[in-house]
């Protein structure tokens, strides 16, 4: 079958299509034909090789982090999924490769399609909406009439987040362009601070939950508008002892891992503030609870640009350029 591989870690790494064998089907596994997958930051992240020190991928690597697609075959254990089943899923990280035309995963993350979804409309969902699935309902456990403050509010997470936490009754501030001001408001957000003309850090206060997507100054001075006990949830770093835990890493890692959190832990607890780092991971219960969600209305897709799957290097890169208002998605209707 063809797959989008990367052979080393790198900024200058492209990426290439290549032919590789099909993938073996173990007991619980799924074997999906793959209609659709969707581009993430952690993808652009993974091949500059951000993460080896906690995932420790095999190169040649297939990258894709999320897909919708049919069931091809059902390994030996499985009775919930059968072949011809319209699902969709975010494969767990140490089994990644969505940008292929068939991908084995693990059936407990994998969830029926969306029926009110196309295979383009659902592969943009599985990373962006477990995410903000365990930010806000699993970790911030958001409660109606809290007030949550949602980073990059026009990015692919936060389209989703404050679709979800409108949902869960919160009122709700983010942050974009001047462009697209009116459009984030229009997802539901209650407050729009444009980031090239206002200062989140001095407009908001009194949050309850702080949901930071970007970097270090933006994750320290959320720190600002944070009232006593409150959370600050971050999902781009720096990772946490607690992380290094709950994925087995060993004692030097975590070590390593306490050192680049004790800044900001350090300053979260000064403020009276808890401070956690969310790695999602697949969960496909999750997904069929996000589902009802999608169908009703309540959650809807918000997608930038399809490109086709000749072109995977160009859809990652239009990611890494952070232009995308929304998601990007990876079709491959060549191989249906």
């Amino acid at each position: 079958m063809k797959a989008f591989l990367i052979d080393r870690y790198g900024k200058q790494e492209t990426g290439r299509i290549g032919e590789v064998p099909t993938p073996p089907l173990r007991d619980g596994d799924v074997l999906i034909r793959v209609h659709a997958a969707s581009v993430n930051a952690l993808d652009t992240k993974i091949r500059r090789g951000e993460f080896k020190a906690v995932l420790p991928y095999r190169l040649p690597l297939i990258l894709g982090n999320d897909l919708a697609g049919t069931v091809e075959r059902v390994g030996a254990g499985v009775s919930q999924f059968k072949p011809g089943d319209e699902v969709y899923a975010r494969p767990d990280d140490d089994r990644i490769g969505t940008f292929a035309g068939l991908i084995a995963v693990n059936a407990g993350s994998v969830a029926p399609k969306p029926g009110n979804l196309s295979m383009v409309e659902a592969a943009s969902l599985p990373l962006v909406a477990l995410t903000a699935w365990q930010t806000l309902v699993e970790t911030a456990q958001l409660k109606p009439g809290q007030k949550v403050f949602i980073q990059a509010g026009s990015g692919g997470v936060g389209t989703v987040a404050i679709q979800l936490a409108k949902h869960l009754g919160a009122f709700v501030a983010t942050t974009t362009s001047t462009a697209n001001v009116a459009w984030v408001k229009a997802l539901g957000a209650d407050v729009v601070i444009d980031y090239r003309q206002q200062d989140f850090a001095s407009e908001l206060r009194d949050y309850d939950v702080v949901l930071n997507s970007l970097g270090k100054e933006e994750l320290e001075r959320s720190l600002q508008i944070l009232k006593p006990g409150g959370h600050l949830i971050s999902i781009s770093g720096p990772p946490t002892p607690a992380f290094a835990a709950a994925r087995g890493l060993g004692w030097p890692l975590k070590q390593v891992l306490r050192l680049l959190s004790r800044g900001i832990s350090s300053k979260a607890r000064q403020k009276g503030v808890t401070y956690t780092f969310v790695f999602m991971r697949a969960d496909g219960q999750q997904l069929r609870g996000i589902t009802p969600l999608v169908e009703s209305g309540a959650i809807r897709p918000v997608i930038d640009r399809v490109f086709p799957f000749q072109d995977t290097q160009g859809a990652l890169a239009y990611v890494e350029s952070g232009r995308a208002k929304g998601k990007v998605v990876v079709e491959l209707p060549w191989l249906d």
